[in-house]
């Protein structure tokens, strides 16, 4: 966009070229206005309070507002809204002011019809969410703060197990200060009843809270969930295609890279599955957490699997920690079983499958008993998928992470209208189906590292009346990572007293 520089009430401000009727104003990019001091706050000004619930603790485009350029500027002069800059120079090359990122390969320029230039450079890494360039000023709240609701009351019959017990009272006892705490509970532990009674204390405190998530898939699996049991909190759920982003929410699900619209929002930070990809590989993901929350905060990690990062400093003393080994339902976890399937790439690119695995599948497919296929690539997902159809009578599909159908083939396979269901690791975590059996095709693949094998095991045998589900490895020679996955679920099984 385009900006012209002008004398309001005694004080220079900026006012968009379009709203401007004076030729004699030269109009430049965002990105070359003078500095300018924020206009004071203008308090008989009758400021939106729809447009405050929406952009409170946000920073947004113009084109993700549903308000008029008009309706902007107006706050803006009254002080209630803040232009920010969306790309800055640096002595090596830019700084995306909304996900941090530096990396010079990842911007671009481009002729930019907005601000008439030949070289506006904008950022290729949050693309994904609205294109941020140098002219693009990032819009934000800088009025009265959004008061969160006191009446926030938990609707809840269930019982803890003794080790959710201590987990759920060590959050509670830490809401309202700052901090950081770990709960390194293995899959199935029940980590999200675990947080009820902490979220329930800070939504009562008129604090507010994010549960933030690498995968949409765990974001589609928890908001439902919180919604019942908090049925008088305004919650909603963030992800690509969501229709909930605009609702002013006091507690929030989101997907970590929906944090990048996110600045100083959050009290309380959880974030489920920190040592999951692309979270625990991505700066800009991780920046954008240490952005959304406010200055004085408290972090809530989960996982399954932390990272050694993150083990180090527990065992330093640097990360404060508890530990649930044991399932909700006290059952151990399903250990793998490795299964020799021979050259499985060769036999896929002749059309043919390993025949362990054809006698495990028609056996799977009479049992009538749903099956996760889980496989390192789309281009071996598509193969298998087409081969199972011709030798298993009963429904079968797949799903993977750029599926415009993903949404609606796991909600299918839930209600077992779907009975095999191939997958690439995006289900890994955070989906739960009771009455599930596992399998992993071409576990040596490089993809299936020790973390994904734990996760994938961890679907299986969750429900306490069936909590013995199978988990099979095919594979041509054993991985060291297969054999760490293991070796790991039977230590926390000897840790629990199974």
């Amino acid at each position: 966009m385009r900006f012209v520089s002008l004398f309001l009430n005694n004080r220079l401000t900026i006012t968009p070229e379009s709203l401007v009727n004076d030729s004699s104003l030269k109009a430049v990019p965002f990105n070359e206005l003078p500095a300018v001091e924020q206009p004071p706050l203008n308090l008989t000004f009758q400021y939106d309070e729809k447009f405050q619930q929406i952009l409170y603790g946000k920073q947004l485009l113009v084109d993700e507002l549903s308000f008029t350029i008009n309706q902007i500027q107006k706050h803006y002069e009254n002080g209630y809204v803040k232009y920010s800059t969306g790309i800055s120079k640096t002595s090596n090359g830019y700084l995306c002011r909304r996900c941090g990122n530096e990396k010079i390969r990842l911007f671009a320029v481009f002729f930019c019809f907005r601000c008439k230039s030949d070289n506006c450079a904008y950022c290729r890494n949050c693309i994904m969410m609205g294109r941020v360039s140098q002219c693009t000023p990032l819009i934000s709240w800088s009025g009265p703060k959004v008061n969160g609701s006191r009446e926030n009351n938990l609707h809840w019959n269930g019982e803890l197990s003794s080790g959710q017990q201590v987990a759920s009272q060590n959050f509670v006892e830490r809401i309202g200060n700052e901090g950081e705490l770990l709960i390194w509970a293995v899959c199935g532990a029940g980590k999200t009843e675990v947080l009820f009674k902490g979220i329930e204390k800070a939504l009562n405190l008129g604090l507010r809270v994010c549960i933030a998530t690498p995968r949409t898939d765990v974001v589609l699996e928890l908001a439902p969930r919180l919604k019942v049991v908090f049925p008088n909190t305004m919650v909603a759920s963030y992800y690509g295609w969501s229709e909930e982003r605009e609702t002013p929410a006091q507690l929030v699900i989101s997907t970590t890279h929906q944090l990048y619209r996110f600045k100083q929002a959050f009290n309380i930070m959880i974030v489920d599955e920190v040592d999951a990809f692309p979270y625990s590989y991505d700066k800009t993901l991780q920046n954008a957490v240490s952005r959304a929350v406010t200055p004085k905060h408290f972090l809530l990690y989960l996982s399954a699997t932390p990272s050694r990062m993150m083990k180090k400093a527990v065992m330093n003393g640097n990360l404060p920690f508890v530990k649930i080994p044991k399932r909700f339902h006290g059952f151990a976890l399903p250990v793998p079983k490795m299964v020799w399937g021979g050259e499985w790439k060769k036999r896929l690119e002749r059309g043919k499958l390993p025949d362990p695995f054809v006698k495990w599948l028609k056996a799977q497919a009479e049992s009538g008993r749903r099956a996760m296929i889980f496989v390192s690539s789309v281009a071996v997902l598509e193969k298998l998928t087409e081969l199972i159809k011709k030798i298993a009578d009963v429904p079968v599909d797949s799903v993977h992470s750029e599926d415009s159908l993903r949404k609606e083939k796991v909600s299918q396979f839930r209600n077992e209208d779907i009975q095999l269901l191939v997958t690439t690791t995006i289900l890994e975590r955070g989906v739960t189906v009771p009455f599930l059996d596992v399998a992993v095709f071409g576990a040596d693949h490089d993809v299936f590292t020790e973390s994904a094998i734990v996760q994938i095991a961890g679907r299986a045998g969750r429900s306490k009346d069936d909590y013995n589900g199978g988990v099979l490895l095919f594979h041509y020679g054993k991985s060291l990572s297969m054999i760490q996955a293991i070796n790991h679920i039977k230590n926390m099984n000897k840790e629990a007293g199974l």
